[in-house]
């Protein structure tokens, strides 16, 4: 592992040279940073906690500029020393690096840093020149002497790169606070773009998102975190009428020739985001589905209270007016093989199949079962068909639906809409523990659902083929293992039969077809999900997939984030004949591997401002029916939370032996 010649982090300097502290620092820890990208290594590292350098002829002052350079180009301009702090540093650093006089000395260069550190308004102010002011305290005397004798200092090579704890934990890397900017200045046109950038199902995402983005903000440590979510759809929503968004295929810069066909297996939300990313890249392409509306598990599985199907339609039909094509009512292994889409021209495949096929409880009496027991996905489907008058279904007496996850929430939640008697949720683990998005469990909750935890089903009972009640044994949380995680065990003597008419299994997904798929060789990993790489390639040279049937079931959001890396990396595929190097990606890697987005709380006060909730339909009337329970906020309530961002900016830099490849766009 490489070893840092000297830095600053958090406060504690590191300096080998001088034998100041070394293997007790959070330097002598640092993870994969030999090399940036292949043969390249990776020289110093400047961040909003400090700076490390590995290869002690690195100029600070080259180094600092670039750093301070990249604040000057994002400065919002909100608050002065913000705005023109990180001007005038960047132009006396300039001038410096260049061998010029400049009116400022490192005196004055350090009383404007600290003035930025303590008055501005927003998180890239208050830390871009904290590296700097550590270099200034701790190393004085050494960038200094690079700028005594007035010459040019050689540039280096590198790249700087700004982010925040909400970006970094929404998997399609939204720029969430530039978004909110933008409804801030009254733009929601533009703040649409930000995210139009990386998906395009923003309404879709607006209503059914299970916001990593807002558990990683830092609003939390002052009140409530930043509605994001929230805002999204309020973005998504204006997006109506005469003055809607219109996507043809103009809006595509460079179109490619005919031949220039990609296929994508599955219409769900990878497979729809793929589609997007290689139509604006100008490919032809051809979506194939199985079932006759696009949409995936967001269209089957995600009931019309939470997600209307206009809604949703209105998004994937963004596919048809960019010019590609859904090709209804194809199967692959039954249809048409990979095989045949290569012999038809096809430049490359990408499988965005999800996971659709529900996963039985594996309980004694199971097989006896005849009625009345359903997987999620099984039962879900039947809500849709249900709801869109295709085939109409009823419950009555009391249902249970096995699971905590969303699919668990859905279910309890149409089954209640379907005319159960009582609906009842089983999950072997606490309340807390129960993965489900906490909005969606609270929901539940105010619609009357009856919560068991710490509960598991042992037997079903049945009659003649139908059920009649379902045995379940209480369970206890043991100690901790060692990954600090409690398991459960069943407490003997508890069992306990709990009368019901429907049992729902909606305790996981898998692939569906496996084994055809496996015959096109595409190889399954152990947890029987397609095996892809980072760039999710397969196992087939042209064949690359993602979503569900690579991470198993997982988020829509994460769902639509592989459909644009995969667009990346078959972009590159048909132009270069291999995936490129992705520089930012990279950065994100080296911040993440190390735990550089610190946890902290706000440096300068902020006043209270709870966040503001989308209206909802009354509990008792919203049981009733499955018209969409949440609403739109307002305008006047979309300003006044975006008001709310503190905009936690951060900001990185690398310096690198060699030059960067530029990698995907």
């Amino acid at each position: 592992m490489t070893q840092v010649v000297y830095g600053v982090w958090d406060g504690v300097v590191h300096d080998v040279r001088r034998n100041l502290p070394g293997h007790d620092t959070p330097l002598a820890a640092l993870q994969n940073f030999d090399e940036f990208d292949e043969g390249n290594a990776v020289r110093a590292f400047f961040a909003d906690r400090g700076f490390f350098v590995f290869d002690e002829t690195v100029s600070l002052v080259e180094g600092l500029f670039h750093y301070i350079n990249k604040a000057a180009e994002q400065s919002c301009g909100a608050c002065t020393p913000c705005r023109m702090g990180t001007v005038l540093i960047r132009d006396a650093l300039d001038k410096m690096r260049r061998g010029l006089d400049t009116p400022l000395d490192f005196d004055d260069i350090e009383m404007l840093a600290n003035q930025m550190k303590e008055t501005s308004l927003c998180g890239l102010g208050q830390t871009c020149c904290i590296a700097l002011l550590e270099v200034i305290h701790h190393f004085r005397e050494q960038i200094e002497k690079e700028v005594a004798d007035h010459m040019p200092i050689r540039a280096q090579h590198g790249m700087a790169y700004m982010t925040a704890p909400c970006i970094e934990a929404c998997p399609s890397k939204v720029n969430v606070p530039r978004y909110i900017d933008y409804i801030r200045d009254g733009k929601p046109e533009n703040s649409l773009g930000v995210l139009l950038q990386k998906y395009p199902m923003a309404a879709t995402c607006g209503r059914v998102c299970v916001r990593y983005c807002e558990q990683a903000c830092r609003r939390k440590f002052v009140d409530e975190a930043v509605g994001i979510k929230t805002l999204k759809r309020f973005v998504a929503d204006q997006q109506k009428g005469p003055h809607a968004l219109k996507f043809t295929r103009e809006m595509i810069q460079k179109p490619l020739a005919d031949g220039m066909k990609v296929a994508v297996v599955g219409a769900g939300p990878a497979g729809i985001s793929c589609a997007y990313h290689l139509l604006l890249h100008g490919y032809h392409v051809d979506v194939f589905e199985k079932q006759d509306k696009a949409g995936g598990m967001a269209q089957i599985g995600i009931p019309n209270y939470r997600l209307p199907k206009d809604t949703l339609a209105m998004e994937t039909d963004i596919i048809v007016d960019l010019g590609g094509r859904f090709l209804f009512g194809q199967q692959l292994g039954t249809d048409f093989t990979i095989d045949d889409l290569f012999q038809r021209g096809y430049k490359a495949v990408f499988l965005g199949l999800g996971c659709q096929e529900g996963t039985m409880l594996g309980l004694k009496n199971e097989e006896q079962v005849r009625e009345g027991y359903f997987t999620g996905i099984d039962f879900l489907l039947k809500v849709h068909d249900h709801v869109d008058g295709i085939d109409t279904f009823q419950l009555k007496g009391d249902v249970v639906v096995v699971g905590g996850g969303n699919v668990a929430m859905d279910c309890v939640r149409s089954a209640v809409r379907l005319g159960a008697d009582n609906a009842h949720l089983i999950y072997r683990r606490t309340r807390d523990a129960m993965p489900a998005d906490t909005e969606e469990v609270e929901e539940a909750e105010r619609e009357d659902i009856d919560f068991h935890t710490l509960c598991t089903p042992t037997r079903i009972l049945s009659e003649n083929g139908k059920i009649t009640g379902i045995e379940l044994v209480q369970m206890e949380e043991t100690e901790p293992d060692e990954s600090g995680r409690r398991k459960v065990r069943p407490i003997p003597g508890t069992e306990h039969v709990m009368p019901c008419t429907t049992v729902i299994a909606a305790i996981g997904q898998q692939v569906e077809s496996q084994e055809i798929i496996a015959e096109e060789g595409i190889d399954f990993n152990k947890w029987k999900c397609v095996e892809a790489d980072k760039s999710l390639t397969t196992s087939r040279p042209g064949v690359f997939a993602g979503g569900d049937c690579v991470t198993g079931p997982s988020t829509l959001i994460y769902a639509m984030s592989a459909g644009l890396k995969a667009a990346r990396s078959i972009d590159d595929w048909i132009q270069f004949g291999t995936p490129r190097f992705f520089k930012r990606s990279r950065m994100r890697e080296l911040i993440n591997e190390n735990a550089f987005l610190a946890n902290d709380a706000v440096e300068t006060p902020v006043r209270n401002g709870y966040r503001v909730h989308n209206p909802a339909l009354d509990p008792d009337l919203r049981k009733k029916m499955f018209g969409e329970v949440e609403q739109t906020i307002s305008l006047e309530d979309a300003y006044t939370e975006a008001q709310r961002c503190m905009r936690c900016y951060r900001l990185y830099s690398v310096i690198t032996k060699h030059s960067i490849p530029e990698g995907a766009a």
